[in-house]
């Protein structure tokens, strides 16, 4: 089916600009996948080459995808809420957070440019650091207050884009290795932090400055291999992005707003255990605890200074677990589960009231229906239990965050 270069530029743009609504992940602020087809097999695709999100996945798949573009979005409904107990009633309070419904929009072109080698582009989101608690719960000694002492309602919102150009070669028939320079745009905002004033360097860059931007180039590597006709393998790899400071936040980041990217790794193998199944394992290790602005303890020092107060992130392992069974001609069936660590600790609960990326197992399903020769339309949908953890609040007390996850996600492709 021959695709026009109109249609893909009205896609990339429609894609790119549906980008820019927030993005919501699961693995800390991170996707448990991306593409549809990778979240219905919870997420690994490292050593899969079936569809054309090579630029998020693995650069070096896109010389074994074919021709093709996907247009998908998924619908993401976290559901999180704080308490917290124990200071004679004073500040005690429980709130659950609003907004719990975001569509999240992905695209992917590939173009076969020869026998050996292939080029296209990825554009995703990654995000999750989002709260809207209502305020006006608390007496903190000066009126009404959120639940953190500070005015009106109570929230933070991370955003961030990224286009993902990819070139892959094929060094051998069944080897190839890949790039994607990661063309990363993101934005914050937070409000109601005014409790926080007297542990910020700057309070007049701590909270309500409405939203803040920056941009960073990256850069993805991949390799995959087909060992056998049954077995592939697969790794990638993405140093930290050094973004821009948040100078509107220069108060409430570490090192006067800097926010960084988190160096990760995946390494993959997929198996064809029978002609129909295919059986894929991921691990995955994303370096939160390497950016100060998430991984500096929340005691580290005050609030934008060098070292800077943070929400003490860890560094995280994902490990990631996938079926695909070829049903009928035009059915293909997916199942996974993938397994984080949980990168919130307990002795900084307080400030992942704002950010409580607490999940740690994930269930997904999916299916690709193929509407025509060269047309198909996939589905995914995840479910993730609730996870709690409680922690000495900075106020006083102890605090809980916690959060339960489910999403439903559609992707068109056509192919060419």
């Amino acid at each position: 089916m021959h695709c026009s270069h109109r249609a893909v530029r009205a896609a990339a743009l429609l894609a790119i600009g549906g980008a820019l609504a927030p993005a919501h992940a699961t693995d800390g602020y991170f996707s448990h996948g991306y593409g549809i087809k990778a979240k219905g097999m919870g997420g690994a695709a490292t050593a899969m080459a079936q569809d054309a999100f090579a630029g998020a996945n693995n650069p070096a798949s896109a010389a074994f995808v074919g021709g093709r573009m996907d247009l998908g979005a998924d619908l993401f409904m976290p559901d999180r809420e704080m308490s917290r107990t124990g200071t004679g009633g004073m500040l005690d309070t429980s709130v659950r957070s609003g907004k719990r419904e975001f569509l999240n929009p992905e695209f992917g072109y590939n173009q076969v440019l020869s026998s050996d080698m292939a080029a296209g582009v990825t554009v995703y989101g990654n995000g999750g650091m989002n709260t809207t608690y209502p305020g006006g719960q608390l007496n903190c000694g000066q009126g009404p207050a959120n639940a953190l002492c500070g005015s009106g309602d109570l929230g933070v919102d991370l955003i961030q884009l990224v286009v993902a150009p990819t070139v892959a070669y094929k060094l051998h028939p069944k080897h190839s290795i890949g790039v994607s320079p990661l063309l990363v745009y993101q934005a914050f905002k937070a409000y109601g932090l005014e409790g926080f004033s007297p542990m910020s360097v700057d309070a007049g860059k701590l909270t309500g400055s409405g939203y803040a931007y920056s941009s960073g180039i990256g850069l993805r590597l991949g390799y995959m291999g087909q060992l056998s006709d049954s077995v592939s393998v697969g790794a990638s790899y993405s140093p930290k992005v050094n973004m821009g400071r948040f100078k509107e936040y220069a108060g409430l980041f570490a090192n006067g707003g800097d926010f960084d990217i988190p160096e990760n790794l995946s390494v993959g193998v997929a198996v064809k255990a029978t002609s129909n199944l295919t059986l894929a394992a991921d691990y995955q290790r994303i370096g939160y605890g390497d950016v100060p602005a998430i991984g500096n303890a929340a005691t580290a020092g005050p609030l934008g200074g060098s070292p800077g107060g943070g929400f003490g992130w860890k560094n995280i392992d994902v490990f990631k677990l996938g079926a695909q069974w070829q049903a009928g001609p035009q059915l293909t069936l997916r199942a996974g589960y993938t397994r984080s660590d949980n990168p919130v600790t307990s002795a900084n609960i307080t400030p992942n009231i704002l950010a409580p990326g607490v999940m740690k197992s994930h269930f997904t399903l999916g299916a690709t229906h193929a509407l025509a020769k060269d047309t198909e339309l996939s589905w995914s949908f995840m479910y993730a239990p609730r996870v709690k953890v409680t922690g000495p609040s900075m106020l006083g007390g102890t605090e809980s965050v916690s959060m339960r996850q489910t999403a439903l996600g559609v992707q068109w492709a056509t192919r060419f």
